[in-house]
């Protein structure tokens, strides 16, 4: 079984056609917003340790999980197995759930920083940081949900 250009019928596209099937294309969307996240939450006042590495750890598993998913998809690793297929539907599930927890936990720390504003200038911008990160993690939540669900049609549809 040859992998066809398109992620229709069930099957994962190989090459350039990543770039124009649905919904592999959503990879290069989930590198922006994740990347994003990753920089915001790096670069950011971090009020809660614990919290804020989990918000790290999963935007650095995620980011270079995606990456390696994508490259092998890109150079056609997979050969047309439809256990892949399952692999796919399997990472983009855990990974919509991890962000989804960890929005939520970003937004708790971004609460919890603005109480210890206080008028002070250097805090604000930590706190805007921490407002961009919280977006942006729900976007990438969001891309992944919409991710794993397609992915989830091809599933059954294989």
């Amino acid at each position: 079984m040859a992998p066809a250009a398109t992620s229709g019928g069930g099957s994962l596209p190989s090459g350039f056609s990543v770039f124009a099937s649905f919904p592999d294309l959503l990879f290069i969307f989930e590198f922006i917003f994740g990347g994003l996240v990753w920089i915001l939450v790096a670069s950011s006042k971090v009020p809660d340790p614990q919290s804020q590495g989990w918000v790290m750890f999963v935007s650095v598993f995620c980011f270079v999980a995606t990456t390696i998913l994508f490259f092998l998809y890109f150079i056609g690793a997979h050969g047309g197995d439809a256990s892949w297929i399952s692999l796919d539907v399997s990472y983009h599930s855990t990974a919509a759930l991890f962000y989804l927890s960890a929005s939520v936990l970003e937004a708790y720390a971004t609460i919890e920083l603005k109480r210890k504003l206080n008028g002070n200038n250097e805090t604000f911008r930590y706190y805007q940081e921490n407002i961009s990160a919280v977006v942006f993690a729900y976007v990438a939540t969001l891309i992944y949900v919409i991710h794993a669900v397609f992915s989830l049609f091809r599933w059954k549809a294989s």
